[in-house]
């Protein structure tokens, strides 16, 4: 290639055509690196992802058939999920957090016979074995020989290079309307929620990313953000396969290492939930801050009593946004005009209808009052098709043919939206969307509790809840707090597990015999709640007794 070669943009091909335009074109540029320094072309990423796709259909995977993926960020777990992308297949990515029976119920309602699954994960599926009626593969990931000392009771367990077959193509057809992935996200009152998100869809979040942080072949993506979430996989990996550029692969985000780790591999843009921003300003101050490589974030939200000064202190443009896994991101900050403080932007209305709503009626609320947020695609397969085997679920969200977001805001004149807050008490944690339904299965499960709610309350991070998990006790079996704690860590996704405690005689309850949580949330941390941070106890701690 020639010096200065910048690719063509491709915003209208779907996932597979997209992977085969870059390995064709330039197939010698590097697409991933991880922050080891281990990088792969697009050219080798299209033929381990062929290998993969081979793999899946001498097994017996058929076109529009579930296939798992619960791994961590790396190389491999990528070109499985384009493998399965090449193959027809549904990539149904879930939660490395999972266990029990958050694990169980997404597996079951995925109905997928095939998983790829980290090594160390497997005990979860060991301890959920004989309540999964589908699943006859397992494929591990790690050290050649691995799935030799491995065991899942009724499985095929096969190491990942043993699945590989050949590098051609295996030329599936796909077309928008195709499911390309199931993407879990969890709901309030039941188990969480599979988004099935077709071809059109993801094309179409990863267009908005790339066209509303003008991103370019000479970018690099610093992805931390679990692939399990669609932020990091649709707009970092497929918005740079988009441009033609890079992206910079980490496992988690470590607010220490954020700006080394971006100086180190040339990383231009990323993407921070509102948290992670906070936590990168609270550091202490540095000369050489805004020494560094990133010119942009995204941020939702991008917290408006810091955005002045984050953007001062480290020389990085931010650019707030709205979304949700069912809608993609149709709002954002426009790129060319100033920092709108409170605002998360304005609506891409070529693509989206936005109305504000009265929630008990459905009636638009006028220009400056608060409602809650509903929106519907201006094209055919550009937002879900639906929540997986879950009619009812999508037939409430989907009433009065507008999708129902459960987001309260609010349009101002000049068309700029306002986020205000949520219509349920759903909980939101550290950017992941939080069941209480689950949190109170595993607090009942627990002999000395009778009954609980699980609320949020008000982290210290702007927009951003804590668990409070309110108690009735069985009478005369309070559990200890600590020993309870240490319960729900067995039972939950670590980001699951309650920071407060509290334990009550009675819940409050409405007319209709329902907890009243909207009182307890209220109420928050009182005098009498106990907290695990206050008591010393350490979750990384916790967990680590757990696995043992």
């Amino acid at each position: 290639m020639t010096a200065g070669y910048a690719p063509e943009p491709a915003l209208d091909d779907l996932l597979p055509d997209l992977l085969r335009r870059r390995a064709g074109a330039d197939g010698a540029r590097e697409f991933v690196r991880d922050v080891d320094g281990r990088s792969m072309t697009y050219a080798a990423a299209y033929a381990r992802a062929c290998s993969v796709a081979n793999g899946l259909i001498a097994t017996g995977v058929t076109r529009g058939e579930s296939v798992v993926i619960m791994a961590d960020n790396a190389p491999d777990s990528i070109c499985t999920w384009l493998g399965i992308s090449l193959a027809g297949a549904v990539e149904v990515a879930i939660n490395t957090g999972y266990r029990g029976h958050s694990l169980e119920h997404v597996m079951q309602n995925s109905q997928a016979r095939v998983a790829f699954v980290e090594a160390q994960l497997l005990p979860r599926l060991v301890e959920i074995r004989e309540s999964l009626s589908h699943l006859t593969t397992v494929v591990v990931y790690g050290a050649p020989g691995t799935a030799a000392t491995l065991e899942v009771p009724g499985c095929t367990v096969v190491d990942f290079e043993d699945l590989l077959g050949d590098e051609t193509d295996p030329q599936v057809p796909v077309g928008p309307h195709d499911i390309a992935s199931v993407v879990y996200t969890s709901g309030t009152t039941g188990p969480a929620k599979g988004v099935m998100m077709p071809h059109g869809q993801i094309r179409l979040f990863s267009r908005l990313g790339v066209e509303g942080a003008r991103m370019g072949a000479d970018d690099a993506f610093y992805c931390f953000i679990p692939l399990f979430h669609v932020a990091g996989k649709f707009i970092g990996i497929m918005g740079s396969m988009m441009t033609g550029g890079r992206v910079v692969l980490d496992t988690r985000f470590a607010v220490e290492a954020f700006l080394p780790r971006a100086r180190q591999h040339g990383c231009t843009i990323a993407l921070l939930h509102g948290p992670l921003v906070e936590m990168l300003y609270q550091l202490p101050e540095s000369p050489d801050d805004a020494d560094n490589p990133i010119t942009r974030i995204m941020a939702s939200p991008f917290p408006a009593h810091l955005a002045v000064d984050f953007e001062r202190r480290f020389g990085i443009r931010g650019i707030e946004t709205w979304g949700m896994t069912e809608v993609t991101i149709p709002i954002w900050q426009p790129f060319d005009e100033p920092l709108r403080l409170g605002s998360c932007g304005r609506l891409r209305d070529e693509h989206f209808e936005l109305r504000i709503v009265d929630p008990d009626t459905d009636e638009e609320m006028p220009l400056g009052r608060t409602g809650e947020m509903v929106l519907r695609p201006k094209r055919p397969f550009t937002m879900m098709q639906g929540y997986l085997r879950m009619p009812e679920v999508t037939l409430e969200t989907w009433r009065n043919l507008w999708f129902h977001t459960g987001d309260l805001g609010y349009l101002g004149e000049d068309g700029y939206v306002y986020f205000v807050d949520r219509v349920k008490e759903r909980i939101r944690r550290r950017a992941e969307n939080i069941s209480s339904f689950e949190i109170e299965i595993a607090g009942v499960a627990h002999p000395g509790v009778a009954e609980c709610a699980a609320v949020g309350v008000p982290s210290e991070f702007d927009g951003d809840d804590d668990v409070l998990l309110c108690v009735v006790p069985v009478p005369g079996s309070r559990p200890d707090e600590s020993e309870l704690i240490r319960h729900l860590a067995a039972e939950l996704p670590h980001f699951m597990v309650p920071r407060y405690l509290r334990y009550l005689e009675a819940l409050p309850r409405t007319p209709t015999g329902k907890p009243q949580k909207v009182q307890l949330r209220g109420e928050g941390v009182t005098d009498d709640t106990w907290d695990r941070k206050a008591a010393g106890i350490s979750l990384r701690s916790v967990l680590q007794e757990v696995e043992q």
